[in-house]
């Protein structure tokens, strides 16, 4: 029973192992990202990048169709262009980033849209928005795992810096000259990541995996460290009862994975020791002398 439950579906099915081995490439790079992002506070900043992948990735699908180099390249330099535009756009006028990335948002989606629709189906359009994890080919899902593993190597070299200029970039600015190249590199793996995860679960769902395990992880520890374990553990363990619960109950995958993350983030929220709802009502221990 347990087994026909949990690992019959990746024993049996080939389509299932490689959605498992994309959705743990994206939950081990994507969780300390979201974690970063959350330090930044620019969780819902994710939200307006991930979308501004989309008019790019329309314009390699109108190039070439659903080809992998195109729609990657394409996502790829409009993400770094709407992230820049938009700090341009902060910096050389009034207007806070927050806002500028909204207005870049709003434009990128409605053209992504619109492009996809000049040449493609609404089946091609789906695809674009939500994403097709179970049907990761070998070119995407290395392109996934290489995204996974460089993430990780530009995290284990510029961690220090890249905390730093999340929680204080005015004081890292003071003391290096490292605050404009280690803004540079957050960008990247940022974008590099929703790319990733927009192959797998589209450019409305691909901020998901992201953001909802590293809000989750906020409830149960204030260590940084361990915050980014527990982010990525959560990612992970959403992607692959995701796809238990997508093959299970014949619902698509993608959303289910995402709910279920979603659904890991209303408990931490209910159980959290740290700033959850019922530990804050329980009797806490006093200190004793």
């Amino acid at each position: 029973m347990i087994y026909d439950l949990l690992i019959g579906p990746f024993a049996e099915f080939d389509f299932m192992r490689r959605a498992l081995v994309g959705v743990l490439a994206l939950g081990v790079g994507a969780g300390p990202i979201g974690v970063l992002m959350m330090l930044r506070r620019m969780s819902l900043a994710g939200d307006a990048m991930a979308h501004a992948i989309l008019p790019g990735a329309a314009v390699g699908f109108l190039a070439a169709g659903l080809n992998l180099f195109a729609m990657t390249v394409g996502g790829l330099v409009a993400g770094f262009a709407v992230a820049l535009g938009a700090g341009a756009v902060a910096r050389a006028t009034q207007m806070k980033e927050d806002a500028a990335l909204a207005a870049f948002y709003l434009v990128s989606l409605a053209l992504g849209v619109l492009l996809v629709s000049l040449r493609g189906s609404n089946v091609d359009l789906l695809h674009v928005l939500f994403g097709t994890v179970l049907a990761l080919d070998d070119a995407t899902l290395l392109l996934i795992v290489s995204i996974s593993s460089l993430t990780l190597v530009a995290l284990a070299l510029a961690w220090r810096p890249l905390v730093l200029e999340s929680v204080d970039p005015g004081f890292l600015r003071s003391v290096s000259r490292a605050g404009a190249p280690t803004h540079l590199i957050f960008l990247a793996l940022v974008v590099m990541n929703l790319v990733g995860g927009f192959h797998a679960l589209g450019t409305l769902l691909a901020v998901g995996l992201m953001m909802l395990p590293a809000a989750a992880g906020r409830f149960w520890t204030r260590e940084l460290t361990t915050l980014v374990g527990v982010s990525v553990l959560i990612a992970c363990a959403s992607g692959v009862l995701g796809l238990l619960v997508s093959y299970h109950s014949g619902v698509p995958s993608g959303p289910a994975i995402i709910l279920v993350a979603g659904g890991a983030y209303a408990l931490s929220v209910l159980f959290g020791p740290v700033g959850g709802l019922l530990p804050r009502f329980l009797p806490q221990r006093h200190l004793e002398a």
